[in-house]
């Protein structure tokens, strides 16, 4: 039985079943995040959003891409409101070189113990590896982390077989 996983989905994750998919990774992305929103969408996996996604939402130009996201995050069943705690540690993860949005990606995520922040940000990513230690949640790529929720759940099914 797959484990209820609570997923924080950063903007760039949220964009890429919408972006151009003439390239592979970009493809294959979309279709990981799309696979993990199907599980979102039957309740098997919970979907979390919060004002930091729809602040960075509000600077989006392209107003189709805008509407999908907002579609998307109609699947959310928990919302992470700014507050005290969260612009402190937002502030701090700042200062350790993280972009602003990805701060209050990460400090909101943290906020609500998502079990992971899925992000198409390489650089992200690799930052959050060297703060691993620091964070209190994981950063993983869509693909990658699909891939190893998928394959650990065969191994259950096979030992419970």
């Amino acid at each position: 039985m797959t484990r209820a996983y609570r997923i924080y989905m950063d903007v760039c994750c949220l964009n890429r079943p919408f972006d151009s998919w003439q390239q592979d990774r970009v493809r294959f992305e979309g279709e990981a995040v799309l696979a993990i929103l199907r599980r979102v969408q039957t309740r098997e996996w919970q979907l979390i959003s919060s004002e930091a996604i729809e602040a960075e939402l509000d600077r989006l130009p392209n107003r189709e891409k805008l509407e999908n996201i907002r579609q998307l995050l109609n699947l959310a069943t928990a919302f992470v409101t700014l507050d005290e705690v969260i612009n402190r540690r937002s502030q701090e993860l700042e200062s350790w070189g993280f972009g602003l949005y990805d701060s209050f990606h990460l400090a909101c995520a943290e906020a609500i113990a998502a079990d992971i922040l899925l992000t198409t940000d390489q650089r992200l990513i690799k930052r959050g590896l060297r703060y691993r230690d620091q964070i209190q949640v994981r950063l993983n790529n869509p693909i990658l982390w699909l891939v190893d929720v998928l394959s650990t759940d065969e191994e259950q099914d096979d030992d419970t077989n």
